[in-house]
């Protein structure tokens, strides 16, 4: 089965490919975060798409598509179109990377983030687990 990317499909199994990945376990042990990624539109995507992870010592806790962003006060908003998304998932784009040049957005404690660069790499190896298909 094929996820389309940015789903609440899509984003439930992320949360299943985090939970099943020990390399994430132990990379996040200590850490503890909420997160919004927002999809902002365009390249066929016709309005911003808003999903939620709350990732917790090495687990998802939950996970989906909100329908808003004043839905829940998550730690971290990290806002990029599509385009810049979809090189991440593709590892094209490393996240701490894409934060600190500004190509991805981030409202939250940066620095709370860059103390778990291994965390971060797992995530994306995680998000690429996930069979996607794009919008076009």
């Amino acid at each position: 089965m094929t996820y389309l990317f940015p789903s609440d499909e899509w984003t439930k199994a992320f949360v299943v490919e985090i939970n099943h990945s020990a390399p994430y376990r132990k990379a996040a042990a200590t850490w503890e975060g909420d997160f919004y990624f927002v999809v902002e539109p365009g390249g066929g995507l016709p309005e911003a798409v808003v999903l939620y992870v709350d990732l917790w010592h090495g687990e998802a806790r939950s996970g989906g598509m909100v329908a808003s962003e004043s839905e829940m006060n998550p730690e971290f908003v990290i806002r990029a179109p599509l385009r810049t998304w979809r090189r991440v998932i593709e590892k094209k784009l490393d996240p701490i990377q894409g934060m600190v040049t500004g190509q991805l957005k981030l409202k939250g404690t940066l620095s709370k983030i860059m103390r778990a660069p291994k965390a971060a790499s797992e995530l994306v190896n995680c998000a690429t687990k996930v069979p996607t298909e794009f919008p076009s």
